[in-house]
């Protein structure tokens, strides 16, 4: 498997020994549990491996708080209560910041569970239509993934309950057994135009419900209004997780493993973390007199941002070729990488496994270079090269922020859906640039950044064995003088 890990070999390193003043003194700090010493660089270590550990539950419980700020389920943007479903009826565009990356292939179909009451019920209609149904436990990982490579294209009825649930589910039904008592489901499915989206789509996402088991074969059951919270208003999750401190950060974490309880394969790091105070349900507080372990918990979490930014900007050599960062195992489940699962997160929140997609990302050109936006470039496919997959593939450009380049055209991805112009051999030629080439080559303008630095971002679902197995790979991104 492809080891993440090598990218982040020297973090825990640099965060006892480089973040601000290597100090092999002694430290006494102050818990809910009482008064420890211990080594300064040991100390630094543990607070970074918690920052670490912790990072999907926070980044989930934000985008989650987001994401059901509403009173009754958005009629376009896909925002809903607490277990009740929110479709997007469009595809989003450059002002979506509620996750990095977003796609543009498909309608996403999302609810955030909360299972600590009783189970939940999904219907899904039967359809022809490609479509995946990932579940996510509070922790990142991907527990379950419905949908057209794994369960078929047949109506289907799923009760998803929590860790703790006992009982009988109705006949017919297919049991789904969720770790943590918080689930986020992004339902995603293919789009081929507006227009199909606007029909064949709207009418999919219009027979799917989701209701508790206590509501089951109730007709007349209707959904509750759900609570708007001022303090979640014009949140952005990544960022706001980035601005806590290392105290309310971890605080947080205590409070989420009570609900979302970390499981057996993570008693090592929680005997670990145990050290600092760091116990589920127990409130947090580090407190120190030493200035100079003051200064490095302040600075520890922008820390640990600029290092997974530079891992991200820089790959490890191990997952690049030809330019392109593929990750072609272990995404969606992470065991006890945790920082894997945390980087994972960083770049793009909600990854599926791979055998349901697979996304190469573009961080240099031929040359080696970064891709700039005050560059051209051309990526050019063969006939007999073109991404191989049983759904279908696209290409999107995001800005330096990992969001959706805002752009004259409202284009932000070109894929085998759209009117693309292939050469006469069959062969295939996208533009990046940041203004419109020649009129001829317009179709297959992909439009980046006024400035900056960027990324391209391949998606391709259901990828054939030749992707995940390497046989195949994207080209060379060509800069064109």
């Amino acid at each position: 498997m492809i080891d993440l890990k090598l990218n982040f070999k020297h973090l825990f390193f640099f965060l006892g020994l480089c973040l601000i003043i290597s100090c092999q003194s002694e430290t006494t700090i102050q818990t809910e549990e009482g008064q420890l010493t211990m080594n300064t660089d040991e100390l630094m270590k543990l607070v970074g491996e918690a920052y670490v550990f912790g990072y999907p539950l926070v980044i989930m419980d934000m985008t989650k708080n987001v994401g059901t700020n509403i009173e009754r389920p958005h009629p376009v943007k896909g925002n809903a209560p607490i277990n009740q479903l929110g479709h997007y009826r469009k595809f989003p565009d450059h002002t979506m910041k509620t996750v990095v990356k977003p796609n543009v292939d498909t309608y996403y179909s999302i609810a955030w569970l909360d299972l600590a009451a009783e189970p939940q019920m999904l219907f899904m209609p039967a359809t022809d239509r490609y479509y995946l149904l990932p579940f996510y436990d509070a922790y990142t990982n991907v527990f379950a993934s419905p949908g057209t490579r794994t369960t078929g294209t047949e109506a289907q009825e799923f009760v998803i309950a929590g860790p703790n649930w006992e009982g009988e589910i109705p006949e017919g039904t297919q049991l789904i057994e969720a770790p943590t008592e918080m689930v986020w489901m992004i339902g995603r499915i293919q789009v081929n135009s507006v227009e199909d989206g606007a029909t064949t789509v709207k009418a999919i996402q219009d027979e799917m419900k989701l209701l508790p088991l206590s509501a089951y074969g109730n007709n007349e059951y209707e959904q509750p209004k759900g609570s708007v919270a001022k303090e979640n208003e014009n949140i952005i999750p990544s960022k706001a997780v980035r601005d806590l401190d290392v105290n309310t950060y971890l605080n947080r974490v205590a409070q989420l493993m009570v609900k979302n309880p970390p499981q057996s394969a993570d008693s090592a790091i929680l005997k670990k973390l145990a050290q600092i105070g760091l116990i589920s349900g127990k409130p947090f507080s580090l407190e120190t007199d030493n200035i100079i372990v003051k200064t490095k918990l302040k600075a520890l979490p922008n820390f640990i941002h600029k290092k997974m930014e530079a891992t991200r900007d820089n790959p490890d050599a191990s997952i690049m070729t030809n330019g392109w960062r593929v990750i072609r195992e272990g995404l969606g489940t992470y065991g006890i990488d945790y920082m894997k699962r945390a980087y994972v997160d960083f770049v793009g929140l909600g990854a599926n496994w791979v055998e349901d997609a697979v996304y190469p990302t573009c961080v240099f050109d031929l040359n080696g270079n970064p891709l700039e936006a005050s560059n051209r470039y051309q990526l050019h496919f063969e006939a007999n090269e073109l991404p191989p997959v049983q759904a279908f593939w696209s290409i999107t450009s995001y800005n330096a922020d990992e969001f959706l380049v805002e752009n004259e055209m409202n284009r932000f991805a070109l894929g085998d859906r759209d009117p693309i112009q292939y050469n006469e051999d069959g062969s295939l030629d996208f533009y990046i640039q940041t203004k419109a080439p020649r009129k001829e080559q317009i179709s297959n303008w992909l439009p980046i950044p006024e400035q900056g630095r960027f990324t391209l971002t391949m998606r391709l679902y259901w990828p054939k064995e030749e992707v995940l197995n390497g046989s195949w790979n994207p080209p060379f991104l060509i800069p064109i003088e």
